[in-house]
């Protein structure tokens, strides 16, 4: 029965011609194909995309391939719209673009540009081998104006380190795109001048940095830029230590961290003046290297603010104590961002009321602390980003705050402040180097007023600050290492000399007060503290002082500290 059918139908059905032919003189049409250039970031990471183009006959359709999220493949609309409007033509035909490498996913609108240009050749409207030689980078509006877009320094930096010496960048991102050395930066307001470049019609405004660094160009950071200076870039004062009045044995904790690189806790009642001495700390940090300065700069570029040159003030993250572990270090559905220990990076983090934070976000810190960086893992890959912080916390003994407080009455019960300690777990207590113990001043200390001696300023405590660094720097030479608090315990242990004394270190062990860990960083702050007073090993004056610092015993403190 079923054969019958199928010869029956067969039977009815229409005759195949094959003998259809073109007219005389006319071959076939060939689809036309041409390839823009563009970059993708996968955390710093950037990743050369080539942007394929291919026109051929058939109905009129574009399509879009190469693993894009929605950004990307809502970026065919933008672009036919963006090309309409610079009066030039749209193919009426079959479009085809192409993401390659296919498997990686393309996520953002940096590519609008790219696409364009990689179909204007394919259409013969610009010349291929133009597009074929530069980068492009910028997001296109449907007037066909070049928007800005996230990423462009870390791209640049990616560019460069693939061989081109060329890009194109929105108008309005020359001087990020000008701070890496020896790349030939265009700027484009619209597609027009996109198309104008391209054909060699119209110069755009660039601007080639020379090698060293660029510092002899004036323009190459914006007008009247003093990334030169000792302030950096668009930085205002900070906050002086000189308006700090007593709190010396704080005042001499934060130097020897910030000498050092050491993660800091201070503790005490509300008012005391703990996020008085946090804000000041980085006043009297050193001043960031270029090759610092410059990842910086490429963090926030990929965060999205807005970069106008290079800052050489180590940066500063505060976030709240409400923020979640995303926020804290970093993540995402499916494009992972930079966190707050990513935003701190070469700086400081510091959490204010550092017991309110939840204790999952708070032991989310314990491996960047360890490892300098951050690795977030999704199900289409992963991407890593630089988190090399220094900790500073700042916490209230109790939920009232006064527990311990002489003259105040704690309202807390025992078990109530019992469990608010324990949200700064004990791993994370091991690994901050300094603790502090702050208590307000005496009535009678108030009440000297002017009598009490002028405290030091900031500039004073950086002047000693950068002599401590400077040691650290030269006894450190060739380790890869730079301060004593990134040096390694085995480091410590066979390359450099012990402190003249370690009974002091042994009987804390036996007790049962220093973990293995505590030993390294009570080492490290031995190392600081010498470096501090100018000596070539440290004494058991110095071991003293490191452990003083370390178990938050500030009674020990040598005069109580600096004031």
């Amino acid at each position: 029965m079923t054969s019958r059918r199928g010869a029956e139908a067969s039977a009815t059905a229409l005759p195949v011609r094959t003998d259809v032919s073109l007219p005389p003189g006319r071959a076939p049409a060939r689809p036309r194909t041409a390839t823009a250039r563009s970059i993708a970031l996968v955390g710093m990471d950037g990743q050369e995309i080539e942007v394929e183009a291919m026109i051929a006959p058939g109905l009129p359709r574009t399509v879009l391939v190469g693993l894009p999220d929605a950004a990307v493949y809502e970026a065919r609309d933008r672009c036919r719209a963006a090309v309409a409007a610079t009066g030039l033509e749209w193919p009426r035909t079959a479009l085809t673009i192409n993401l390659t490498p296919a498997s990686l996913p393309k996520a953002g609108s940096q590519y609008d540009i790219a696409i364009a240009a990689a179909v204007l050749a394919a259409g013969g409207v610009v010349p291929e081998d133009a597009v074929r030689r530069v980068i492009l980078l910028g997001e296109l509006g449907l007037e066909g104006r070049v928007r800005r877009v996230r990423g462009v320094l870390p791209a640049v930096l990616a560019a460069k380190a693939r061989g081109y010496r060329s890009v194109v960048v929105p108008a309005g991102q020359r001087t990020e795109a000008a701070l890496v050395e020896g790349m030939q930066v265009h700027t484009v307001a619209s597609l027009g001048e996109l198309v104008s470049f391209l054909r060699g019609e119209a110069p755009t405004l660039h601007r080639a940095v020379p090698e060293s660094g660029g510092a002899d160009d004036p323009d190459a950071h914006g007008p009247e830029d003093p990334t030169t200076g000792p302030a950096g870039v668009g930085e205002d004062a900070l906050p002086d230590f000189a308006d700090v009045v007593g709190q010396g044995q704080a005042r001499l904790a934060a130097e020897v961290a910030a000498a050092g690189r050491h993660h800091l806790m201070l503790s005490g009642p509300p008012g005391v003046g703990k996020t008085l001495i946090a804000s000041r700390l980085p006043g009297i940090l050193p001043e960031l290297s270029v090759t610092e300065a410059l990842e910086v700069a490429a963090l926030a570029s990929l965060i999205g603010e807005p970069v106008g040159g290079l800052r050489r003030r180590p940066p500063l993250s505060a976030p709240h104590h409400a923020c979640s572990v995303a926020a804290m270090v970093g993540g995402g559905a499916k494009l992972a961002r930079p966190g707050a220990v990513s935003r701190a990076h070469g700086g400081i983090l510091f959490l204010d009321e550092a017991a309110e934070f939840g204790p999952v976000v708070l032991d989310a810190l314990r491996t960047p602390l360890e490892a300098g960086e951050v690795t977030l893992s999704r199900a289409h890959g992963e991407v890593r980003y630089p988190a090399r912080f220094q900790l500073v916390m700042a916490t209230n003994p109790c939920p009232c705050g006064y527990f311990g407080v002489s003259g105040k009455d704690c309202t807390c019960p025992p078990s109530v402040v019992h469990r608010y300690r324990g949200r700064i777990s004990g791993p994370l207590r091991d690994r901050v180097d300094i603790t502090v113990m702050m208590k307000p001043p005496p009535s009678a200390y108030l009440a000297l007023g002017a009598r009490l001696p002028t405290p030091e300023s900031s500039a004073m405590i950086a002047a000693r600050v950068a002599l401590a660094r400077d040691r650290q720097q030269r006894r450190l030479a060739g380790t890869g290492w730079t301060t004593n608090g990134a040096v390694p315990g085995s480091y410590l242990r066979n390359h450099l000399p012990l402190p003249q004394t370690t009974h002091l270190l042994d009987t804390e062990i036996l007790q049962g007060r220093l973990s293995n860990r505590g030993v390294e960083r009570t080492l490290r702050l031995a190392w600081t503290v010498a470096d501090l007073e100018g000596h070539d090993v440290p004494t058991a004056a110095d071991l003293g002082l490191a452990l003083a610092l370390r178990r938050g015993e500030t009674h020990l403190l040598p005069g109580g500290g600096r004031s």
